[in-house]
């Protein structure tokens, strides 16, 4: 896709306000009101713009902002939110804090249209918390809104969910799915893809020649076979022959141990074989700084790692800092694809 934003001035993202019912209105809101969202990128909301009212109501906060139709008509140097208002989700027939099809439709419909933006009006997409089980009630039957987003960008190739904090990366041969059809697809085809794609995005960030680390699946790395013998048949040969052609790679690794090496300084990326295997890391670590990027697709997307908090809903307690961490890591991604185009 033709990119629009030139090295000399800040991208152009679209912030899409998440889940009504859940607290992607509020800290869009409170990320808005920081002066350091506008120094990192040229912000235009996308949504409905009763939506960004009930994000000011429950943040407690008053921004200014303007209806505009497109990017192109909006004129930065004036004062206010630009907001491009596809009026189609009343907050007010909403319930709060519980899943919700509609929402999940309209989330659905609204990163649609500004995937349709992107290229052209938008350089990159950042968004608030999601359901992914309102997007599935809702009609968009994918597993997690990563898949949604290779299928309406027409990717063919490898992506994964990457997760970053400013100690290290992490990425996935396998996501969203149980941990029973994971054990399927770890193959060595995915692991492949899936140090690749690490390779490129770390390479891409600045880290030159960038140091991965690939996760074991198994306790204590399979102990030699004892306790399964994925490491000897599966991940280890696809390692050397990436080693071979290349491209760097430590492993396998058990699992209790390479994130405490990560952690230390020793790897830019770890590529994990199943969700949780890195993800309760990253969370441990850092929270509310936590981002996801989905990698390996022709539009940057990057949201918070955290969830929709629907236990906090409408109380003025969220956090804005994991989706200011999102926005930031959004504009730096579409820079470096515009400095590279």
């Amino acid at each position: 896709m033709e990119q629009k934003a030139s090295t000399h001035e800040r991208p152009v993202v679209g912030l899409m306000l998440g889940d009504p019912t859940g607290i992607g209105p509020e800290v869009s809101v409170k990320l808005l009101a920081s002066p350091a969202a506008r120094e990192a990128a040229r912000v235009v909301v996308v949504g409905d713009a009763r939506v960004f009212e009930l994000g000011m109501a429950d943040a407690g906060i008053r921004l200014e902002w303007r209806r505009v139709d497109s990017t192109r008509s909006i004129d930065w140097a004036v004062p206010g939110v630009p907001i491009i208002d596809l009026g189609n989700l009343d907050p007010g027939k909403l319930t709060r804090a519980r899943v919700d099809p509609e929402c999940g439709r309209i989330a659905g419909e609204t990163l649609q249209h500004m995937i349709r933006m992107a290229g052209t009006e938008l350089d990159a997409i950042c968004f608030a918390p999601l359901s992914k089980a309102a997007l599935k009630q809702g009609g968009w039957d994918y597993r997690d809104e990563h898949q949604m987003f290779a299928e309406l960008t027409g990717c063919r190739g490898f992506f994964c969910e990457m997760n970053v904090i400013p100690e290290f990366c992490t990425f996935r041969v396998t996501s969203h799915m149980s941990l029973r059809s994971a054990l399927d697809l770890i193959t060595p085809e995915r692991i492949e893809g899936a140090v690749r794609l690490a390779h490129e995005m770390l390479v891409r960030m600045g880290k030159a020649p960038p140091k991965i680390g690939v996760a074991a699946l198994n306790p204590h790395g399979g102990e030699g076979g004892m306790f399964g013998d994925e490491e000897i048949t599966i991940i280890r040969p696809t390692l050397e022959r990436l080693n071979a052609a290349g491209i760097a790679c430590d492993g396998p690794v058990p699992s209790d141990t390479i994130f405490v090496n990560a952690l230390a300084g020793r790897y830019d990326g770890v590529v994990m074989m199943y969700h949780d295997q890195g993800q309760i890391a990253t969370k441990l670590i850092g929270f509310a700084k936590a981002i996801t990027v989905t990698a390996g697709l022709p539009v940057v997307f990057a949201t918070p790692a955290h969830g929709t908090a629907f236990d906090i809903v409408g109380q003025g307690r969220a956090d804005a800092g994991g989706l200011g961490h999102a926005l930031r890591a959004a504009a730096r991604f579409a820079a470096r694809n515009a400095r590279a185009g």
